[in-house]
């Protein structure tokens, strides 16, 4: 704990002046700099007590879609369909039992700290914590495994990162927007789904680009690495979907620094998540989504395989979240804002469904 508190003062001097997300450039210096220093270093932190976060507005997600047909794995499975149910299993806890008897009894998970209204540094927020709807689903998971909401060290894990933290044992989970697919399926495992998004394009509102198309002709494209998004532009480069002079060479560590670039005039376009996108879009007043989501993807906890009681806990703790009303007033308070169109809701407003393996 001790070793975060000189990044906090360091994060806290640097954003001394901003007000609000006018200044999305500047925060995203902050937020990277931010990275750069809690880099995989603990970051406990606190529910917040405030009811709402810094800025809201923006445009809500695209509710139509043009989503490709959803992938199955060698087993014939959607990936979102193989998680383990909540009951069952052996009664062994061998995954559990370790990280209740740690000295310091805290459950270790990787997050975003850039991510607005995911998992977020809010600079209008004193105290330092981190916010957003992950979180929440954190200090959740964190209540039913612990018996303490407070009971986290978060970590800071870059996008290109999170399977890497898993397998090392650098982090028990990792609860950053992370879509299951098959590929990941073979080196994680995965809560049930938490969240259905799918991919979309971000680009000036200037721009000739529509959408995920033609007008993508000859535009330089940004994506993270370790990304669903860079899976997709490989894939689709390929098989001809996405026009042949596209330019899909910038990758960078972190979706946000995506953000960066487009404002820079160094890319076109960005091509994430469409719920990371309408949050990105809330930030800037430039920016806009082009075109529908022209995927499907589901949000999942990321844990190490073999720890079956421990995704099994997970299971339940969703289970009785999206039960209570708990993961809906999250997304009410951190989502809704910048996803849903007045009162026309998103898709992504209703929890996915649960069906296990």
């Amino acid at each position: 704990m001790n070793a975060q508190r000189p990044t906090h003062r360091l994060a806290q001097r640097l954003r001394t002046g901003l007000r609000g997300w006018g200044g999305v450039g500047a925060m995203a210096a902050v937020c990277a700099l931010a990275v750069a220093f809690a880099l995989l270093l603990p970051l406990t932190t606190r529910p917040s007590g405030a009811d709402g976060a810094a800025g809201s507005g923006g445009q809500g997600v695209a509710h139509a879609t043009q989503a490709r047909a959803e992938k199955k794995c060698d087993n014939g499975l959607l990936p979102q369909d193989q998680s383990l149910s909540p009951s069952g299993g052996d009664g062994s806890t061998t995954t559990i039992d370790k990280i209740k008897a740690r000295k310091d009894r805290r459950l270790i998970v990787g997050v975003d700290t850039n991510s607005y209204r995911w998992g977020y540094l809010n600079p209008n927020n004193a105290s330092g914590e981190l916010e957003g709807f992950d979180i929440d689903l954190v200090h959740r998971i964190a209540k039913d495994l612990l018996g303490d909401p407070k009971a986290v060290s978060f970590k800071a894990i870059p996008t290109n990162q999170r399977i890497p933290a898993i397998q090392s044992g650098a982090v028990d989970m990792v609860v950053r927007t992370m879509t299951i697919n098959c590929d990941r399926l073979n080196d994680v495992a995965f809560s049930a789904p938490y969240f259905s998004t799918g991919q979309q394009v971000l680009a000036l509102k200037t721009s000739t680009i529509t959408g995920y198309n033609k007008t993508l002709a000859d535009k330089r494209i940004c994506s993270a690495d370790g990304s669903t998004a860079l899976d997709n532009l490989q894939a689709d480069k390929g098989s001809g979907k996405l026009p042949a002079s596209a330019d899909i060479k910038t990758v960078v560590p972190n979706q946000l620094d995506c953000l960066v670039k487009l404002q820079l005039g160094e890319v076109d376009a960005v091509v994430t998540d469409g719920a990371l996108a309408a949050s990105q879009a809330a930030q800037d007043p430039t920016v806009e989504l082009k075109g529908p989501l022209f995927t499907d993807e589901y949000y999942g906890v990321a844990m190490k395989k073999g720890s079956e009681d421990l995704i099994r806990q997970v299971n339940r703790t969703l289970q009785n979240y999206i039960k209570d009303g708990g993961w809906q007033a999250s997304y009410q308070k951190w989502l809704h804002p910048t996803m849903d169109k007045g009162d026309e809701k998103s898709t992504s407003a209703t929890p996915p469904a649960a069906h296990y393996k």
